[in-house]
């Protein structure tokens, strides 16, 4: 939805409310508040910076007072990232980027890996990538909006600080919606004594709010359309298929697969648009966010069959399975699922990191069977791995 002929996020905020799709909450008109303080911020620096034709040019080198970004952390489904996202498309700069956190940082590692091969083929002569890579991802954006800040892997945690102090010092406004607070993240990491130096440089920069709305609003959203199967009530694998023939239309589907840097994402089945797997196939194998991004870019529809609890999953299943559920959440496509057990039960069994984790993924789960979800992602299926015919 378009917020553009609304001038601040406090309008656009009220307009959804008197749309009667959810009920005003005190928590969430005063982060709509606050954003619109950083939102007149970010557009003074912007006109300020536009006042000299050598402006950009000089940059990095002014002395203007950089805005303070924003870290917005509460429960899941509270609201933060509908808020976050009008304020991305009413700040006026052009050069601004509006990324899930694990995207984000993906884009960041394959941009040093390509400047170590320019290094090792003599393309250049400077050593350290992360300046280059930070200077590089400025001049893209300057306004950077993060989805779900989570920190989980160790070569995240060991390029954050070096990489944001440089982006800090180009003169970067960060916004971030998070479920943990600051001091909570990489929670029980991996060297985590190494990670913390980058909380202390994100509260430099940063204003750290906790967004304590009432309710979870994505359950106040859903209608419980079928596209979640629990299989232990006997039809789950019925319903799938029967889904998936709906869904492919009758058309032929056959085996496929995604080629992502060098390598490939096998895919079981395919067609129509549509890519179905079964869980082992996306969170058994050593998979990524970049390589679920490049499935939720090729196909619109996504089916995951036979999820089972967490605790049977393993660690590295679960963590991949959250990210698999965010990729897709984030770009909108729909998602079948079969599983054992309820998207809020699926975690019983596992406890510290992973079930705190995973208390953002079974909102998701419950929010992507929603009929407003399901509208968005109908939109976005021309141009998505959607067949004209």
């Amino acid at each position: 939805m378009s917020w553009k002929r609304h001038d601040t996020v406090a309008s656009a905020y009220e307009s959804r409310v008197a749309s009667g799709e959810f009920s005003p909450d005190p928590a969430q008109v005063q982060l709509a508040a606050r954003l619109d303080v950083l939102l007149e911020a970010v557009s003074n620096q912007r006109l300020a910076t536009k006042s000299s034709a050598l402006g950009w040019m000089f940059g990095r080198k002014k002395t203007a007072k950089v805005p303070r970004g924003l870290y917005v952390h509460g429960a899941v489904g509270r609201g933060k990232t509908m808020l976050m996202d009008m304020f991305f498309e009413l700040v006026p700069a052009k050069r601004k980027r509006r990324a899930h956190f694990h995207d984000f940082m993906a884009d960041a590692h394959a941009r040093i890996h390509a400047h170590r091969q320019k290094l090792k083929n003599g393309e250049t002569k400077e050593t350290d990538p992360v300046p280059p890579v930070a200077a590089q991802l400025f001049d893209e954006a300057w306004v950077l909006c993060f989805d779900e800040f989570s920190v989980t892997d160790i070569a995240d945690a060991m390029l954050l600080s070096r990489l944001f102090e440089q982006l800090f010092k180009l003169g970067c406004v960060l916004v971030a919606t998070s479920n943990v607070e600051p001091d909570q993240l990489y929670r029980d990491g991996l060297n985590r004594q190494l990670f913390l130096p980058f909380v202390g440089l994100l509260k430099d920069n940063v204003d750290i709010l906790n967004l304590d709305a009432r309710t979870d609003y994505r359950m106040e959203m859903t209608t419980k359309l079928p596209v979640y199967h629990r299989l232990s009530e006997g039809e789950g694998e019925a319903a799938m298929d029967g889904a998936w023939k709906q869904v492919t239309a009758g058309k032929q589907t056959a085996p496929e697969t995604v080629q992502m840097k060098g390598r490939e994402v096998a895919v079981p089945q395919a067609g129509a648009g549509a890519a179905r797997f079964g869980f082992s196939d996306l969170c058994d194998k050593p998979l990524g966010a970049a390589d679920y991004a490049a499935v939720a870019q090729r196909y619109h529809t996504v089916f995951v069959d036979h999820v089972p609890l967490m605790k049977d999953a393993g660690r590295n299943a679960t963590k991949r399975f959250i990210t698999l559920v965010d990729t897709l959440y984030d770009r909108k496509n729909r998602l079948f699922v079969s599983a054992v057990a309820a998207p809020e039960e699926l975690a019983e069994g596992t406890t510290g990191t992973e079930r705190f984790e995973f208390d953002r993924t079974a909102s998701r789960l419950n929010e992507m069977q929603s009929e407003a979800y399901l509208e968005a992602s109908r939109a976005n299926e021309t141009g998505n791995g959607a067949d004209p015919a």
